[in-house]
């Protein structure tokens, strides 16, 4: 194991390096204080960074507020996609054209505080950071695109991801997947961290935004709600290969304060798909005519220029010959990339996806 991940894994605040202090104590409450004795070091470091945050959030509030207080973000372009279904593939050739703009990493990770400390704090953090992401083989750095609901969790403590740092409340923070069992005062906050980030986003960069995130896949009511102009492209992907890769992506996240069995891994698989995309049916049809695009996975990765191009056409973006040159490019650059490679799916369980997940193979049309 590279040093990196060795720190990513044991010491890194990591996904929680953003939280001010006042959250971090609620979030410890919450979870009555319970972290692992292997993880103290990242809990001493997360509250460390949490008092820093708390001062400089006060500081960048005073300075930006008026500035963002009436400032309009343009109507975004969202990815929707379960995890794995190759949304980060998607999210990186869209975000080749200059003419839109991304939450980076550093920004996601650092809503509260971004707009004053990227200049350093993306240097510093990204010394320690692995070259590649721990569950495949993309290489990633303080500037690649990221999904804004790290942002979200950080900000406001509404999302399924903080199950990765505590995992024994998985059933509590898996209902923050679809927000439909939010109280009114947790959505006012959900929605209010979305919106002050975007401002944030909007300020820095004055371009519209292209936004990557599995669980808006299954929020596209609450979106419109927000953005009744946004755009949406969805990607699919076969679901015998889905779930191996999510499978792994859960075993490797790096984010842990407590020690948590994954016994009913493959149970929470299956939940979480299923209501992701129950969700996802039922709302799709409230998208306007024109503002919706799907594409697959396999047909991305076959003809990845030809497949933007399309999602150009069918909801009106910019002139799309303006970016192919540097799109087939990027192409170019990423034809060595070698995806995970999964033994055969067990019958028992090939049979399982095939009977759990039947209206997602026959709405694609993959064969069971």
């Amino acid at each position: 194991m590279d040093w990196r991940d060795t720190i990513m894994r044991y010491v890194s605040a990591g996904l929680l390096g953003g939280i001010t202090l006042g959250d971090w104590l609620r979030l410890l409450r919450e979870n009555r204080f319970a972290v692992s004795p292997a993880y103290l070091f990242r809990a001493m470091g997360i509250t460390f960074c949490a008092a820093q945050n708390s001062v400089i959030r006060r500081c960048e509030d005073w300075r930006y507020r008026s500035r963002l207080k009436n400032l309009a973000v343009e109507p975004p372009i969202f990815l929707l996609g379960h995890w794995r279904h190759g949304t980060t593939h998607l999210h990186n050739l869209m975000t080749v054209d200059d003419r839109f703009a991304f939450p980076n990493m550093y920004q996601a990770l650092f809503p509260h505080t971004f707009l004053s400390t990227e200049w350093m704090g993306s240097r510093f953090i990204g010394f320690f950071l692995s070259k590649r992401r721990p569950m495949d083989n993309v290489e990633w750095n303080m500037r690649s695109p990221q999904e804004e609901e790290f942002a979200l969790c950080v900000a406001s403590l509404q999302s399924p991801y903080m199950c990765w740092t505590f995992p024994r409340q998985r059933a509590l923070y898996d209902k923050h997947l679809t927000m439909r069992h939010a109280c009114e005062p947790d959505l006012a906050r959900w929605r209010a961290a979305y919106i002050l980030f975007l401002k944030k986003l909007t300020l820095k960069y004055q371009r519209p935004l292209v936004l990557k995130s599995p669980p808006s896949t299954c929020r596209i009511r609450m979106l419109l709600e927000m953005f009744p102009n946004a755009r949406f492209v969805h990607i699919h992907r076969n679901p015998y290969a889905v779930f191996p890769s999510t499978r792994t992506t859960f075993q490797n996240t790096q984010n842990r304060l407590q020690h948590d069995g994954m016994g009913d891994l493959d149970d929470r698989i299956f939940r979480l798909y299923n209501e992701m995309y129950r969700v996802f049916f039922e709302e799709r049809s409230l998208i306007p005519k024109g503002q919706f695009h799907e594409v697959s996975f396999e047909r991305l990765e076959e003809d990845p220029v030809g497949q933007v191009k399309r999602i150009y056409e069918a909801l009106g973006l910019p002139d799309f010959g303006c970016v192919e040159p540097a799109l087939s490019k990027y192409v170019a650059s990423i034809a060595g990339y070698e995806k995970n490679r999964f033994a055969e799916l067990p019958a028992d369980l090939r049979a399982r996806i095939a009977r759990e997940w039947r209206p997602c193979f026959e709405e694609w049309g993959y064969p069971v």
